[in-house]
């Protein structure tokens, strides 16, 4: 079967002008450009195979050097997760929640633009623009206090600036 394919090409390859061309060259440029030819396929087997092979390889590396990094870190701080889950957790009346929000807010530097009562135990609160620094602390104390922060929308303003929307719900 391979005979029955490689016969006409190669009567159609002694046919061709480039053959006739190739045998009037010296043995001394044949030899040049095969070994031209070889060096080239090598180069273009390096480019095409052998470099992606080794980028893709070395980003595996780095992906797996980084995800074990995280998991040692995760290890590390397996034990203040547990210390967090097992503390008793602040628990707030709905009824101070409002006043609650108001103080620590006032305390964080915060403004608050508008508080909207959806349901016994959840706020919508609407603050003006703040320091994203100030918001987190605020946030921090929230919870610490035994508020739940349910959804918060935040806009950049100017200066560096955000202003939030947040709903609270008393845990």
């Amino acid at each position: 079967m391979l005979d029955s394919i490689r016969t006409p090409l190669q009567a159609q390859w002694q046919s061709s002008g480039l053959a006739a061309r190739w045998r009037g060259l010296p043995q001394r440029d044949r030899l040049a450009l095969l070994v031209l030819g070889l060096f080239l396929s090598f180069v273009l087997l390096y480019l095409s195979l052998w470099l992606p092979a080794e980028r893709r390889l070395e980003e595996a590396r780095q992906h797996y050097l980084s995800q074990r990094d995280l998991y040692a870190y995760l290890q590390q701080r397996a034990p203040e997760a547990r210390a967090v889950r097992v503390r008793p957790q602040v628990r707030i009346e709905p009824e101070r929640l409002q006043g609650m929000v108001t103080a620590t807010a006032a305390e964080q530097g915060l403004a608050v633009e508008r508080i909207d009562s959806e349901a016994p135990g959840v706020l919508q609160v609407s603050l003006q623009p703040a320091a994203f620094a100030s918001l987190l602390r605020w946030f921090a104390v929230l919870e610490g206090q035994g508020a739940r922060i349910d959804e918060a929308g935040l806009d950049r303003s100017e200066n560096g600036q955000v202003t939030a929307r947040v709903t609270l719900r008393v845990e």
